[in-house]
């Protein structure tokens, strides 16, 4: 197998020596390493071209956005997320969405398990403001998500999640509450089974 020609191994050997300056940097400024590509584009410039204004959004590169999603002002999306706002998504302000969270309006169960005969089927989701959405979540269609909750790592959210409640498990159920005191603090009062 024949190598690179000259022009190539050129522009090979600048893209590692890019690849290693915003490695440097990154493991300087945040002490981490990133996967290149998430170093290379910046996650604000993300969130920005997405609502098409400087709203202090964060979209990490390796996150998936399509259909029509909105989304809130100061709202955090990290890395390895599926944004699927096919039939609807609305993401309030202040929200935090972790890393391989899938928000899904749709599904294709029927559709497959019919051989095709039966269509997709659709259902908005909306997310409340100041809401927490933990590692590898699953909220599916046709759900409405309250203001001030928490959904915990790893649940499946099927159902409407009412104002400042903790969900977690498969299915997610509520399992505490988020409590605001007069001074803006935040606590949680978990239930006993």
């Amino acid at each position: 197998m024949a190598g690179l020609n000259p022009e190539l191994n050129r522009l090979k050997s600048q893209l590692n020596a890019l690849h290693k300056a915003l490695r440097n940097q990154t493991k300087e400024e945040f002490n981490r390493i990133n996967p290149f590509y998430e170093d290379l584009i910046d996650w604000k410039e993300r969130g920005a071209f997405w609502e098409d204004e400087d709203r202090n959004i964060t979209v990490y590169n390796s996150t998936t956005i399509n259909g029509e999603v909105s989304i809130g002002d100061n709202t955090w999306i990290g890395p390895f997320c599926s944004i699927d706002g096919t039939a609807g998504l609305k993401i309030g302000r202040f929200c935090s969405i972790s890393a391989g969270t899938h928000i899904v309006t749709h599904d294709t169960a029927m559709w497959a398990l019919t051989g095709g005969k039966s269509e997709y089927t659709y259902g908005p989701i909306s997310i409340g403001d100041f809401c927490y959405v933990g590692t590898n979540a699953v909220i599916t269609r046709n759900v409405s998500v309250g203001d001030r909750c928490v959904i915990g790592a790893g649940a499946v959210v099927t159902k409407d999640v009412p104002d400042q409640s903790i969900v977690a498990g498969v299915p997610a159920r509520i399992i505490g509450r988020v409590i605001l005191d007069d001074t803006g603090g935040i606590s949680f009062e978990y239930f006993s089974d």
